[in-house]
C-alpha cells in the first residue's frame, strides 16, 4: 500500500479555504464580503491589459529563457534605479512565476537540507510550510506589538545558531515595516554572523506615509523577492521576480529552468508595460488607504478596538481574545452569519493565533463600510 510523500505533511493554508467557503456560498446565493484574501478587487492596469492583448495577437506566445525576457529584466532593473537609487544589473534578476517560485527557488539554491531558518510569528503561512516541506527547520520569532511585529536584534540572538531569516516589511498579517535603522541592524547583523537574508518585498509601493526599504540598499548580498501580484493588481497573472547574488545565479537559473522552464510568457508582456502604469496603481493605493482609514475609525464601534495600525500591504491584525479562544470557529461564524470571510489569526500564529483575525481592506471602499456595518450590529 502507498502513502503521501512526508513532504506534503504541512499545515493547510487557512485563507485558502476560507475563501473556498466563501465562494460556495456566493453560488449558493449569499451575499459575501471577501475580507479574507490579500487581493486587490481591481483588475491589471489598462496597458498591462493592452500589451498582452497585443502579444496574443502578434506574438508566438513560446517559451522565454529561465531568466526571463531581457527586456522584462531591463525594466526590472530600471524600476530599482528609480525608487530605490541602487543599481541592480539584469544579470541578478531573474522573472519568476509569481513570488511564490521565487521562494522555492531562493531557498533550494541558498539553503542546505536541514538548515536552521528564521520567520517571524505571525508571519506568512506559506514560508513555513515551503521550509518545512524543503526540509528546512522553521524557528519561529514571537513577535509582539512592542516589536511592531518584526523581527528584533535580541530575538534573533536568542535564536540560536540560524542558516538563514526571511523579512517581510511590509507585512503579512500586520502590515508593519521595518525602519531604515532597523533594516540596516538586521541586514548588518545577517552578514556579521553568516546568515543568509531573504526578503520578501511583494507590498512595496503599498505604504501609507513611511517608504519601505529595500533590503540591497543596506545588503547587496540580500535575496529579494518581489511580484506583481499586489501593486500592479495582477495576482492571477503569477508574475514576479528574484533578485540574486551573483554566485547564487547559476544555481537559480538551473533551478527555475528545471522546475517551471520559464515564467508565463503573456504575463511576461504584461509586466513590461506595468512600469509604465505607476499613475493608476497610485489611485488604488489611495483607496488602500481610505480602506484603512475607514476600518481604523469604525472598527472600535463594533468593540474590535485591539489593532494593529498598518504602515503598509492591506491587512487589519484584531485581537479577538475577549469574543473567542478559537479564531478559525469565530471566522466561519462571522461567515455563517453576517456573510463577512476574514482568516483566522491561526493561520500565521500556529501558537498564539486563536486569538486573533485577519481583515484585508484590497476591496471596494463600499464593501468595507457595508462589513463595518455588519460586525457592529452582530458583535
Amino acid at each position: 500500500m502507498f502513502y503521501p510523500a512526508s513532504r506534503g505533511e504541512i499545515d493547510p493554508f487557512i485563507v485558502m479555504q476560507v475563501m473556498s467557503d466563501a465562494v460556495k456560498r456566493e453560488a449558493a446565493g449569499d451575499n459575501v464580503l471577501h475580507l479574507e484574501i490579500g487581493q486587490p478587487s481591481t483588475p491589471a492596469p489598462k496597458g498591462v491589459l493592452e500589451a498582452a492583448r497585443f502579444a496574443l495577437y502578434n506574438d508566438k506566445i513560446g517559451y522565454t529563457v529561465p531568466l526571463g525576457m531581457t527586456k522584462m529584466r531591463e525594466k526590472i532593473s530600471s524600476h530599482y534605479r528609480k525608487w530605490y537609487d541602487i543599481d541592480v544589473s539584469i544579470e541578478r534578476i531573474v522573472v519568476t512565476t509569481g513570488a511564490s517560485s521565487g521562494f522555492t527557488i531562493a531557498i533550494l539554491s541558498a539553503l542546505e537540507h536541514g538548515s536552521r531558518v528564521a520567520i517571524a510569528s505571525p508571519g506568512y503561512p506559506a514560508y513555513r510550510n515551503i521550509l518545512k516541506s524543503l526540509g528546512a527547520q522553521v524557528v519561529y520569532l514571537a513577535t509582539d506589538e512592542k516589536d511592531r511585529f518584526q523581527p528584533t536584534l535580541p530575538r534573533l540572538e536568542k535564536a540560536g545558531k540560524l542558516d538563514g531569516l526571511i523579512i517581510a516589511s511590509p507585512s503579512n498579517p500586520t502590515g508593519t515595516m521595518l525602519s531604515e535603522n532597523s533594516m540596516k541592524e538586521i541586514t548588518r547583523w545577517c552578514q556579521l554572523n553568516g546568515v543568509r537574508l531573504i526578503s520578501d518585498e511583494v507590498y512595496h509601493g503599498i505604504d501609507f506615509g513611511q517608504r519601505p526599504v529595500s533590503a540591497l540598499e543596506s545588503n547587496p548580498d540580500a535575496i529579494v523577492i518581489n511580484s506583481f501580484s499586489k501593486y500592479f493588481s495582477m495576482t492571477g497573472w503569477r508574475i514576479g521576480w528574484i533578485i540574486a547574488p551573483p554566485e547564487l545565479m547559476s544555481s537559480v537559473e538551473r533551478l527555475a529552468a528545471s522546475f517551471f522552464i520559464s515564467a508565463p510568457t503573456i504575463s511576461q508582456f504584461g509586466a513590461i508595460a506595468a512600469f509604465d502604469c505607476i499613475e493608476e496603481a497610485q489611485k488604488n493605493v489611495a483607496r488602500y488607504a481610505l480602506n484603512r482609514d475607514i476600518l481604523l475609525n469604525e472598527l472600535p464601534s463594533t468593540w474590535l478596538d485591539d489593532l494593529v495600525p498598518a504602515d503598509g500591504a492591506f491587512y487589519i491584525y484584531a485581537n479577538v481574545a475577549k469574543y473567542t479562544s478559537d479564531s478559525r470557529k469565530f471566522c466561519q461564524r462571522i461567515l455563517t452569519e453576517i456573510g463577512i470571510a476574514c482568516t483566522p489569526g491561526i493561520d500565521f500564529d500556529p501558537s498564539r493565533g486563536h486569538a486573533t483575525i485577519r481583515l484585508s481592506f484590497a476591496g471596494a471602499s463600499e464593501d468595507i463600510l457595508e462589513a463595518c456595518k455588519r460586525l457592529k450590529a452582530w458583535l
